[in-house]
């Protein structure tokens, strides 16, 4: 399900009418840990479908749970990556969680809430690993606010949790 988008200025972050996603977590690059020092729960963008093109690109922050356990704080990049030069538009979500394992084949559920920033290329993987490390930051403060905890109970991220 996705709603028509809605964009309202706060403080340095838009926050949007929710983005609700729902797929598995599929293999990537292998950029997002070993190049950038921030996995990313790559979402198969065969099962996202139409909603991946409906999504405008962007780097959003929201709450995801990972097969039922959570919500956690996410923060993810919608695009083309420039950067890297990537040929299809993907989603790729990095959780604000220390998971002690990777969850491929894992049934992620994501709501974006708050639109950081337009995708944008970089000059230097110093500078985009910069720029990651700010929207981090920004997204968890962000969603520690009151206006961003109430999307935890949204009704994607409520369902029954299963062993991770």
């Amino acid at each position: 399900m996705m709603y028509r988008t809605r964009i309202q200025q706060t403080t340095n972050m838009q926050e949007v009418t929710p983005f609700r996603l729902t797929a598995t977590v599929v293999a990537g690059f292998g950029r997002g840990g070993k190049q950038l020092g921030c996995p990313t729960a790559n979402l198969s963008s065969e099962e996202l479908g139409d909603l991946l093109h409906d999504i405008p690109t962007g780097i959003y922050c929201g709450w995801a749970t990972v097969d039922g356990q959570g919500p956690y704080k996410a923060v993810a990049s919608v695009g083309w990556n420039p950067f890297f030069q990537n040929k299809e538009k993907t989603i790729e979500p990095h959780l604000l969680h220390e998971f002690t394992s990777d969850f491929y084949g894992a049934t992620l559920n994501l709501v974006l809430v708050g639109y950081l920033r337009p995708e944008e290329n970089y000059p230097s993987l110093e500078a985009l690993v910069d720029a990651i490390q700010a929207d981090i930051s920004q997204s968890r403060a962000w969603l520690d606010e009151p206006h961003a905890q109430r999307f935890k109970a949204d009704t994607l991220l409520q369902s029954t949790p299963s062993a991770l």
